[in-house]
């Protein structure tokens, strides 16, 4: 175990230490400690190092390292973590040789949106705004077993080296050469070629999951085994909201248009390789707007993604699932529900504002909106339903020739 004396001077010889912080987005902060670290995980404190590092006139920068930071409700399940001047009084237990990307893996995790959105899209900003081409150690805060666990081939590739840290596990303290701490955000499911040093687009983004999944050691599913088009349904069933009430209509109309149907419903154990061999080999992903439909991001370009939008949820549905998949080469069919195929119809009546105009009604306020979220189920009219998977079928037999 080396001492901070022993080794802070030899990685910072200028005795200069900066802890600098940019806080001047919507959505995240990032800070970076240009000096050698130090991570204590109990108190959830990174120390900067070296011969000048006390500074009485320095006040702790404190920092939850989570792009969500608007959302309350998000930012609460997020450790805040302390970044101070102040001399440690520990010493290093490990010393590591690669720079600290720090983050949360805290949030909405458990939504695959949001592991997408607020934890993998914005480390892939990251590590190509700051780190391209570099080795990098992931020291992750709030990660739960089953989290590593599931994006393991994920976070190798990120980290080819395995040089990830999950900070709930450590046993003794870290160092780093220097740390950043948080994860650059662009938008809801966007990367911005124009704010990054070498331009990335949600394309190169896709090509890095393909990288991460195709790799693993199984074989892809042969999309063609029947002759028929391989559609996959999103299924939500149990204690959520947007629920397929008439699911079993759906399948069967699909299956008497021509499709050979799939249902998927994943869970936070199901295997994302797995995920990933079903959607890749899909010539249409079908279902209600959800956090599931984020499986856009596997499919091919030239397939078919088929979103069921229910009342009131227009904004995100376009943001999220129409505009990104677009932007991959995915062809897109959206169905909007009517409202008597609305479970609000029967709980709120066709003359309430709830239906009529849900704009006016929710007020941006989420006590209004999360009626349209988690109270609302649908039941859809399978003879108009029954036109837009024509037109999903037509589209998937152009792309299987």
């Amino acid at each position: 175990m080396l001492s901070i004396s022993e080794w802070a001077p030899d990685w910072n010889a200028s005795g200069s230490v900066a802890i600098t912080c940019n806080c001047s987005h919507l959505e995240f902060d990032i800070c970076t400690i240009s000096a050698p670290t130090l991570l204590d995980h109990a108190s959830s404190t990174l120390f900067a190092l070296g011969p000048n590092t006390q500074d009485k006139s320095h006040v702790p920068v404190k920092i939850h390292p989570y792009p969500l930071k608007s959302d309350k409700t998000a930012m609460s399940y997020v450790k805040e973590v302390t970044l101070t001047l102040a001399p440690p009084k520990l010493a290093c237990g490990v010393t590591h040789h690669t720079p600290a990307l720090l983050f949360s893996a805290g949030g909405y995790t458990g939504n695959f949106y949001h592991e997408i959105n607020e934890n993998f899209i914005p480390l892939f900003i990251t590590i190509n705004s700051l780190f391209p081409n570099q080795d990098v150690t992931l020291a992750i805060t709030d990660g739960m077993i089953w989290w590593f666990q599931k994006y393991a081939e994920l976070l190798s590739a990120f980290s080819p080296h395995h040089l990830i840290i999950n900070t709930n596990n450590l046993s003794t303290t870290h160092c780093f050469p220097s740390t950043t701490i948080g994860l650059i955000k662009h938008g809801p499911m966007i990367i911005d070629p124009k704010l990054l040093p070498y331009p990335k687009t949600l394309l190169d983004f896709r090509a890095f999951l393909d990288k991460a999944y195709a790799k693993v050691d199984a074989p892809l599913l042969n999309p063609n085994e029947s002759g028929k088009p391989r559609l996959t349904l999103m299924s939500r069933t149990g204690n959520v909201s947007r629920v397929i009430l008439n699911q079993k209509d759906v399948i069967k109309v699909a299956k008497e248009i021509g499709f050979n149907v799939h249902v998927l419903e994943p869970s936070r154990n199901t295997s994302m390789a797995n995920v990933y061999r079903l959607i890749h080999a899909s010539h249409v992903l079908l279902g209600v707007h959800g956090a599931g439909l984020t499986n856009f991001l596997f499919l091919k370009p030239g397939s078919v993604l088929v979103q069921v939008v229910p009342i009131g949820l227009d904004w995100a549905s376009k943001t999220y699932y129409e505009k990104p998949p677009k932007f991959l080469g995915v062809d897109y069919i959206e169905y909007k529900i009517q409202p008597n195929e609305s479970s609000l119809l029967e709980s709120y009546g066709a003359n309430s504002l709830v239906i009529k105009d849900p704009v006016a009604f929710q007020e941006g306020k989420w006590s209004k909106k999360r009626i349209y979220w988690k109270k609302q189920d649908v039941k859809i009219d399978i003879i108009r339903f029954r036109k837009y998977l024509t037109k999903a079928y037509e589209k998937a037999k152009i792309f299987m020739s």
